[in-house]
Formats: structure tokens, C-alpha cells, sequence
């Protein structure tokens, strides 16, 4: 395992302080706020911590305030319900005496597929055949600020292949679709759990910048106001987030200074596993000049 992904389970691995009450803590890299698939993954352990024999099988989460990094992050569950087959948790997440997050996740029982289906995996070109992310970097980051640049600089947990980076290169409207291939960058544990708290992190990642494509915009420019609001995912069948997933996402509405977008993750060999949705804000603050990154 290398320092990322160790690095990111330690983030994921929070500290007991009570029944029913956990703190978190983020890493400390110059952000000016909490990365949004941090608590989603950090929410989702916490419930996990309240339940036995049952997996997660969805999680509806509302971003409330923005996360103040340089402090901990404090995560209550609420014990809804334990069922005869589903178990129902709240968690809140609270810093300076506030809800910055809250969010309900269910688990399942393991049952037998008596009724089955699922549709077919879009295509996509296998990973291996993608540009790795020191190409990608060099090609993309250009006109990115600073801190952004030496984020990507650094060693990550989780591993990126778009299979087409023209929308992170072109200003111009493109179809409101994107494909990439998502992975940690070490080996993980093989308990299901650690899984699901990992993709809960990467699943943040990427989504809502497919909103910004159908207006030639991207997360660098400085003339937008870009916040996640919403996030719910559906875990429906056995993964590994450590083996590569397609995240298959697109946006099919914007408007009212909103974006909604969809992902789908499949494994190569073709099971849907996840899917997501998000919703978020995008505001234009100042009008757009030339030469804004877009």
C-alpha cells in the first residue's frame, strides 16, 4: 500500500469518541474548504460503525455549510431503525457548533436475486490504452491556478483516466458527457466496507464537472460560484475500488444557477455497481473575460 491510499484510509478511519459519536479529520493541504467526497466517505464509516451484518445499499446526503478544514469534523449517528432486513441511520456532521453535512444511509440484508436485470455497459476504451495521469497532467493544467496544479503534483489515492479530455481542453459547448476510469493507486483491504467508503470519496470527484461542459466551463474559472448540494448513490452489487470502474456520467439538466448529474460505475466485466447523483450549484459572480480559464 502506498502513502496515498494509506494516507486516505487514515482520513476514512475516524476516532470513537462516544457511543454514536465519531470525529474526523482532514488532511492538511492548503484547501480553503473540506473536500465533499471526504465527508460523504467520512459520514458513511461513521453509520457503518452503528451496524452489523448488513451492507450499505443507498446514502442521500445535503452539503449545508462549507467544512473548515483545519479542525475536526465531528460525526452524530441517529439510530432510525433496525428492521427485519434494513437498518436506517442519520449522521450529521458538525463543526463550530453547526450542521455542515447530514445525511441518511440504508442497509440491506443479503438476499437471493430472485428478480434480476440490469442494462448494458456503455462502451469504452480499456484504461490501459489512456494516457496515465503525469500525460494527463501536463496536458490539462496548464491554466490551472497554483493550488490546483500542485494538488495534482502530488502522490494521490485515487487514479483518473478520462477516456476523452477534450472538454477539460476546449471553451466551446460540448455534450454534457463523460467517461473515466476510476481506481485507487494501491492495493486495499478486503473488507466490502473500506470499499464502499473509498468509491463514496471518488464518487465526488468528477461528477459535477460534466454539468459545466454543455457551457464551454470548467471547475478553474474564477468567474463561476461552484458548490455541491446534494449527493446520493446506490450500491447494488459487490465491488473492489482498488480494480478499475467506469464512471459513466452525464448532466441532463441545467438552470435556475443549478447543475443535476448521473453516473453510472461498472466493472470490466461489465456489472453495474454504483450509481450516483448529484446536484450542485453553478453561479456566474463576475462576467467572463478573456482569457478565463474555461
Amino acid at each position: 500500500m502506498n502513502d496515498a491510499v494509506a494516507g486516505l484510509l487514515d482520513i476514512l478511519d475516524l476516532e470513537t469518541l462516544e457511543l454514536d459519536l465519531f470525529r474526523g479529520r482532514s488532511p492538511q493541504v492548503g484547501w480553503q474548504r473540506v473536500f465533499g467526497g471526504q465527508v460523504i466517505g467520512q459520514a458513511l464509516v461513521a453509520a457503518i460503525r452503528t451496524v452489523s451484518r448488513r451492507s450499505v445499499h443507498s446514502l442521500h446526503g445535503y452539503f449545508i455549510r462549507p467544512g473548515d478544514p483545519t479542525i475536526p469534523i465531528v460525526y452524530r449517528v441517529e439510530r432510525i431503525r433496525d428492521g427485519g432486513s434494513f437498518t436506517t441511520r442519520r449522521v450529521e456532521a458538525i463543526q463550530h457548533g453547526a450542521t455542515i453535512f447530514a445525511m441518511i444511509a440504508s442497509f440491506h440484508e443479503a438476499e437471493a436475486d430472485a428478480l434480476a436485470h440490469s442494462v448494458t455497459m456503455p462502451e469504452a476504451p480499456d484504461p490501459e490504452s489512456l494516457p496515465g495521469e503525469k500525460e494527463l497532467r501536463e496536458r490539462m493544467l496548464a491554466g490551472a491556478p497554483e493550488s490546483v496544479q500542485a494538488y495534482w503534483r502530488r502522490e494521490r489515492p485515487i487514479e483518473l483516466r478520462p477516456t476523452d479530455v477534450t472538454h477539460y481542453l476546449s471553451d466551446r459547448p460540448l455534450p454534457p458527457r463523460q467517461q473515466v476510469w476510476v481506481r485507487t493507486t494501491g492495493p486495499l483491504p478486503d473488507d466490502p466496507a473500506i470499499h464502499a467508503a473509498v468509491l463514496a470519496y471518488a464518487s465526488d470527484m468528477t461528477l459535477f464537472d460534466t454539468a459545466l461542459f454543455a457551457h464551454g466551463r470548467s471547475v478553474f474559472d474564477r468567474s463561476l460560484q461552484l458548490a455541491s448540494l446534494d449527493h446520493a448513490m446506490w450500491f447494488h452489487a459487490p465491488f473492489r475500488a482498488d480494480d478499475w470502474l467506469l464512471y459513466d456520467q452525464d448532466s441532463p439538466f441545467s438552470g435556475g444557477a443549478r447543475g443535476f448529474c448521473r453516473g453510472s460505475l461498472w466493472t470490466r466485466d461489465g456489472r453495474l455497481v454504483v450509481s450516483a447523483a448529484q446536484e450542485g450549484l453553478m453561479r456566474q459572480t463576475t462576467p467572463r473575460t478573456a482569457g478565463t480559464p474555461g
